[in-house]
């Protein structure tokens, strides 16, 4: 016997996991990557929490299907941000059970707690994914399945019932109850993994579809820098830190300059490729702002090899109407 766990890295997935694993079911761990997960590395945390409790784990990347298919036009509505919860969920249990069927698995299984999150996991929000995706019935959620009508893995016998849960709401003490039974260690706390639930990328989101096109490529660009939306139009992130100046150092966009100090150390810093020259010269004077650097001597600064001479503004608090 072999289930397909929807497997975010969180808690709540992987106690999932450990309570069908402990029937003696192989289960195979499937993180969908829609692009708007955390922006740090998690593979590492994902493998070990996937190694203590016995999971093989899969990555399946649907990054141009998510924006295609969901993204821009959900059919259930926008959570509080840009968060398309309820779609986006039905999309990645139409792609579990896609796996399912290519592995000769026999049911699906997801960390989900009924009531935890008000719009995406109430009672009836978590029958709409169910009828939405086609998986009603061979969709188990383990934390709160006794609280849920049985699944055909529970009629079948392949799962026994009364060693599930039916865990409820936002309180998480049952959880951790579990945690120190099974002596999981490194767990994270929980939080939003989802960039699109939070209410600062949502407007950068906004932002963006309201002056372009948005594509796959463009994601990279939303998760990291502050961002700012100039005079005539044009984009301008400017990287925070020394990761955030390597992450947008490492971006491959045909749509922005890469922007370098020359002769100081600065931000990297990318600008629309359509920025007027106000724009340009208005980018520049920004990115000064965040160098050590003198009011009313001049800079250069490249825009992928081409230079362009300008002179800082006389405070970050001349970007604060451009901010994003």
């Amino acid at each position: 016997m072999k289930a397909i766990a929807l497997f975010s890295g969180g808690l709540d997935s992987t106690l999932a996991m450990k309570l069908i694993i402990d029937q003696g079911i192989e289960v195979l761990a499937v993180n969908i990557n829609t692009g708007f997960g955390s922006t740090k590395d998690r593979l590492e945390h994902m493998q070990s929490m996937c190694d203590q409790v016995g999971a093989e784990l899969k990555i399946i990347d649907i990054q141009n299907e998510f924006l295609q298919e969901v993204l821009f036009d959900p059919k259930h509505g926008y959570g509080k941000n840009f968060n398309p919860c309820i779609d986006c969920h039905a999309k990645m249990f139409a792609v579990a059970k896609r796996i399912m069927e290519a592995e000769g698995a026999s049911f699906l299984i997801s960390g989900e707690v009924m009531g935890q999150r008000p719009m995406s996991q109430n009672k009836d929000s978590l029958q709409t994914v169910l009828n939405e995706s086609n998986c009603d019935g061979i969709l188990l959620r383990p934390l709160s399945a006794k609280m849920l009508k049985p699944t055909i893995p529970e009629e079948k016998g392949w799962v026994d019932r009364e060693k599930l849960e039916g865990i409820t709401g936002r309180n998480r003490d049952r959880q951790l109850e579990m945690v120190k039974e099974i002596g999981l260690e490194n767990f994270e706390s929980p939080g939003g993994g989802c960039l699109l639930t939070d209410e600062h990328f949502g407007k950068k989101m906004f932002d963006f579809i309201k002056y372009d096109k948005f594509e796959v490529k463009d994601i990279p660009v939303m998760k990291f820098g502050r961002h700012f939306r100039l005079k005539d139009g044009a984009k301008l992130v400017i990287g925070r830190d020394r990761e955030e100046n390597q992450h947008l150092q490492a971006i491959e966009n045909d749509k922005y300059y890469h922007i370098r100090t020359v002769s100081l150390p600065g931000p990297h810093s990318l600008l629309s490729k359509n920025a007027s020259e106000d724009d340009k010269l208005l980018a520049s004077r920004a990115i000064l702002t965040y160098c050590k650097t003198e009011l009313d001597k001049d800079y250069t600064l490249s825009f992928d090899g081409d230079e362009v001479v300008a002179k800082r503004l006389n405070s970050r608090v001349d970007m604060k109407e451009f901010s994003i």
